[in-house]
């Protein structure tokens, strides 16, 4: 469809709206429990987007390394990495500027565009995380032409004396530790928080013992929440500040990089440096007969490489302000309209001597209209969105001179999108759901403006500001069976890609380097997703679990995508059960078993690799105490040891392995 005519179609739906408004009552499937709230608050039932809720307490029970290698243990998500600190979560074969990140309800962005930029929050702090696996640009803005991850911070539920949670997980490998205190305090009326933590990671060691020399990283964090509440006005204000520093390994670093104490926490080789601060207010404001959200913020993400000795080269300041406006109305018993208005502007400064991307601007503006009907046991969700992007480049230095390939430009590109979304809940246990959608994307500023030397990856890239809007369909089918002893899912998916943006290797040399220039072709991705839960047999606190993912990708000229995830299984067997006992709350055993198989059809520049397995125990127990409690978690994560190489992980290009057996404490006093 045009984007002339998309609006058109919006500006129709909304005069019609209007027209004939009725009513504010909540229709039923809203007086289930609220379990998400992805762009407007539901049951998982109540909506056709594949959206997924996870809190804080399952991602911890497996004692992740970072909210990336949480969200990796989840069907149909992945991460690529390069060691354990730098990772980005992958879902369905896509990553980078295709997902979108959510931070306090905000667009979340710290230079995604490049591979071993990982995603760099931590879990501390959070209430929940919401995964929404399918294109959502017509709610959440171009970035969201993969899916979305909604990072949603914790807050006090209610009034609350004081509470005090000190946290603190050791890990055997590195030697490491992630630990935090957090405090938090709510009346009536308001509330406040406050979370502090540092972590810190020496080299970790593969199957073999071999250490994986300055795969090292530290970080420091600060977080703080104040908020109120009036009969008509509730307002959340965070600020989150961070500073991280990643070792990274390049190809040839024993030549000029000799290994310290096996141990050492020394950042004296080359790492990056990300400092990231982020202030947002939300507000709610409930109108006579509508709701109106109004959320706001400004972010800062510089981005430092020290080669080594403090010498830093490249230095890059990514400044964000952000706004996102939601109008709700409940147009009658059964119908509900969401009119979505979202703007962003950010501005990348190079402050470094070396640049990969040029000084820039982008602006993007969304604005999107949402109707949901309720009919009996089906639900009906469409909408219509336009979207508006520019990006424009300034001379830097001689990155982008008058006489080099790419000069300074300035594009825009006006989009439309379209969603339509089925729910048919058959009964309390069965329920189906459809959803087809659209997305467009422009090319990201790398891949429109990068002409540099990356020395991360020992590659010169070449972007092209000419390429066209990437774009495409993408169709979701889903099966749900929910009964006291089993629980039954799978989902199918399509996705159907025009004009798919990739990096590709050329016959060019630079100096030596390899020149990679960004290309253009229709491509495809397609996958299934299936879980088995069996419980409350005879066994009554014994669970089963199954889960399963496969993705499959194609290129028009028969080639594939990279950083495609091989067919994965995953079995666990869990033992839980809840005491009325004065010295054990509650325990829990579970052993894992994790098949990856081999991936045989790489992309381009990537290798074959080989088929692997792993075994993963966890147990923990909770320990009631005078005024609070304690969690104590262990987990043994490849317990065999095992020296295996993962498909998305960057380092196996150089012949290094992942992390070999791993043991981490865990240890939760909330008093």
């Amino acid at each position: 469809m045009r984007p002339k005519i998309l609006l058109f179609g919006l500006f129709f739906v909304c005069l019609v709206l209007k027209s004939n408004a009725q009513s504010d009552t909540l229709n039923p499937i809203d007086l289930k429990e609220l379990l998400v709230t992805g762009f407007h608050s539901s049951s998982p039932h109540g909506t056709s987007l594949n959206i997924e809720p996870y809190s804080l307490d399952k991602i911890e029970s497996k004692s992740p390394y970072n909210l990336s290698d949480a969200l990796a243990r989840l069907p149909g998500i992945s991460q690529m990495t390069t060691s354990n600190a730098i990772s980005k979560p992958v879902i369905r074969g896509l990553f980078g500027n295709r997902i979108l990140v959510l931070l306090s309800g905000l667009r979340f962005d710290n230079q995604q565009w490049q591979d071993e930029h990982g995603l760099g929050l931590s879990q501390i702090g959070i209430e929940r995380v919401e995964i929404i696996k399918g294109p959502a640009s017509l709610l959440y803005g171009t970035d969201a032409i993969g899916g979305v991850i909604n990072v949603i911070e914790e807050k006090p539920d209610g009034p609350q004396p004081l509470k005090i949670d000190l946290n603190t997980r050791f890990h055997s490998n590195t030697l490491g530790t992630l630990t935090d205190i957090g405090f938090s305090k709510a009346s009536e009326r308001r509330y406040w928080r406050l979370r502090a933590g540092f972590e810190n990671h020496a080299d970790y060691s593969d199957g073999h013992g071999k250490r994986v020399l300055n795969s090292r990283n530290n970080g420091y964090y600060l977080k703080a929440g104040l908020g109120f509440k009036r009969a008509k006005w509730i307002q959340d204000n965070s600020f989150n500040s961070s500073l991280n520093r990643y070792g990274f390994i390049l190809e040839d670093l024993n030549s000029f990089f000799s290994p310290d104490d096996r141990y050492s926490r020394a950042m004296s080789g080359p790492h990056h440096i990300v400092l990231l601060n982020i202030l947002n207010s939300q507000n709610t404001f409930f109108l006579p007969a509508s709701t109106l959200k109004i959320n706001a913020g400004v972010q800062s993400n510089s981005r430092m490489e020290d080669e080594g000795g403090g010498q830093i080269s490249l230095n890059m300041h990514l400044f964000s302000a952000l706004e996102n406006l939601r109008w709700e109305k409940q147009l009658t018993r059964h119908t509900l309209f969401v009119l979505n208005h979202q703007f962003t502007f950010e501005n990348n400064t190079n402050y470094g001597g070396r640049i990969i991307v040029p000084d820039a601007n982008l602006v993007e503006a969304n604005v999107s209209g949402f109707l949901r009907f309720y009919i009996h046991k089906l639900i009906i969700e469409t909408g219509l969105g336009g979207n508006f992007k520019t990006i424009q480049t300034f001379q830097t230095r001689t990155q982008n001179a008058p006489d080099k390939e790419i000069k300074p430009f300035s594009i825009s590109h006006p989009t439309g999108n379209a969603m339509l979304g089925l729910v048919y809940n058959q009964s309390s246990e069965l329920s189906f759901k459809a959803n087809t959608g659209t997305g467009f994307r422009a090319g990201n500023l790398a891949e429109l403006a990068s002409n540099g030397l990356h020395e991360g990856v020992f590659r010169y890239e070449v972007g092209d500001p000419n390429l066209k809007i990437e774009q495409n369909l993408n169709s979701d089918l889903s099966a749900e069976y929910n009964s006291k002893i089993l629980f039954l899912s799978a989902s199918v998916f399509y996705n159907r890609f025009f004009n798919y943006i990739y990096l590709a290797p050329t016959q060019e040399k630079y100096f030596g380097y390899q020149v990679f220039r960004y290309r253009q072709q229709d491509a495809h991705l397609q996958g299934l997703e299936a879980t088995m839960i069996v419980k409350n047999t005879g066994l009554k606190n014994l669970a089963w679990k199954e889960t399963f993912s496969l993705i499959k990708s194609k290129l028009e000229d028969g080639g594939y995508l990279p950083f495609i995830a091989p067919a994965k299984l995953v079995s666990s067997l869990r033992y839980e059960k809840q005491l009325d006992h004065h010295k054990l709350k509650s325990v829990y055993l579970e052993g894992e078993w994790i098949y990856n198989t081999a991936q045989k059809v790489p992309a381009q520049f990537e290798t074959q690799t080989a088929a692997y397995q792993l075994f993963n125990v966890y147990t923990g127990v909770t320990i009631p105490v005078k005024n609070g409690g304690i969690d104590l978690n262990i987990a043994v994560n490849n317990i065999a040891n095992l020296a295996y190489a993962d498909h998305l992980s960057r380092l196996k290009y150089y012949g290094l392995n992942n992390q070999g057996r791993n043991a981490i404490i865990s240890l939760k006093w909330h008093f």
